[in-house]
């Protein structure tokens, strides 16, 4: 994209950019569908006029309005250009992050574009990519680091990008296995005194691991790598007393553990092995009150070399728009009436 140079009348505190989209775009990659993508852009900056003209888009008003219009209209065009399609929500996440770069909040250097344009893993017709920048954050940190933990929200991806990264290392022979497990804590991790087999026990605990698998690996290949051991989902309570080498371990619902559990788990590393940790510490369903292991791993394992905590918030959700403003409602209340998830931390919901 071209740009003229902005013109900017001091007296009126005013600015003028156009843009010049080029030809091998079509204008409705750029504007959406019905300009879906104009409007979003219009609604998010107000104080500036956008106005369309064949391949030219030009912007008026007020001066900063009118540079965030700039930034964006390029930022958009450097996604473009990879061949990636730009979605309402792309445009809403970069908005957002322009704006918190712009207002000081952001505490690093990167790019709507570098966000939105880094490949974890292609499968299946579809490419799995960060969508935010504490998502991109966290996936670096997998990279960089030998202990992850991903801490947020319902809906902030911390299992789905683990498990990308996890089948990215397999495929490209990084590590020989990959390993997933999470608490049945429902069961109190006493599966013996379930009915059915052992599978029939554990399937119901380990079932979003499997979904989240399907979308990534051809299914028809997910059973000969389980039969292979390649691929290993199993409940934490399987974890106690091995040595995990030359593996990619996730574990999920990690706010389910107990101390003791997390101490298990940890010390389960092995050679050449890579962990990553996920968990929402608002969402404990331990019994009786007992102490989440990921909430006090958080002050144990606290500036240990090689270990990393990504925390991710209601900023990150790339689920329905509403499930941000839930878990915002939930954070208000709590915070308001001294509860937990809405109720006494004794488990009793508050009566006004």
């Amino acid at each position: 994209m071209t740009e003229t140079p902005t013109a900017q009348t001091p007296a009126q505190g005013k600015a003028r950019a156009q843009f010049t989209v080029p030809a091998q775009h079509p204008m409705v990659t750029v504007l959406g569908s019905g300009d879906s993508l104009l409007r979003v852009i219009e609604t998010a900056f107000p104080a500036a006029d956008i106005h369309v003209r064949g391949n030219e888009i030009s912007a008026t008003g007020d001066v900063r309005e009118v540079a965030l219009v700039q930034r964006l209209f390029d930022e958009m065009m450097l996604v473009l250009r990879t061949g990636q399609p730009m979605t309402e929500d792309a445009v809403e996440r970069s908005i957002a992050m322009l704006r918190a770069s712009e207002n000081g909040t952001s505490d690093g250097q990167e790019t709507p574009a570098e966000v939105l344009t880094q490949n974890i893993l292609s499968s299946r017709g579809r490419t799995i990519r960060p969508k935010t920048l504490n998502q991109k954050r966290y996936v670096d940190a997998i990279d960089k680091h030998t202990i992850v933990f991903g801490i947020g929200p319902a809906g902030t991806g911390k299992t789905y990008l683990a498990m990308a990264k996890a089948v990215q290392a397999l495929q490209s022979k990084q590590v020989n296995r990959i390993i997933l497990t999470r608490p049945a804590v429902e069961a109190g991790e006493r599966l013996g005194f379930l009915p059915g087999t052992l599978y029939e026990k554990i399937d119901p605990y380990l079932r979003p691991l499997y979904d989240a698998l399907h979308d990534m690996l051809d299914p028809d290949s997910i059973p000969k790598l389980m039969a292979a051991g390649t691929i290993e989902v199993a409940p934490l309570a399987y974890m106690r007393g091995r040595t995990l080498n030359d593996a990619f371990i996730i574990l999920d619902e990690a706010q389910n553990t107990s101390p003791e559990q997390m101490k298990m788990f940890l010390t389960r590393l092995g050679f050449d092995s890579k962990i990553v940790i996920t968990g929402d510490v608002t969402q404990v369903d331990l019994p009786g009150g007992a102490k989440s292991g990921l909430r006090q791993v958080q002050d144990i394992l606290d500036g240990v070399d090689d270990v990393h905590f990504s925390r991710l918030s209601s900023q990150d959700v790339v689920r329905h728009k509403l499930v941000g403003r839930i878990v915002d409602a939930y954070e208000k209340y709590d915070s308001d009436n001294g509860t937990e998830n809405g109720a006494h931390k004794g488990g009793r919901t508050k009566r006004k």
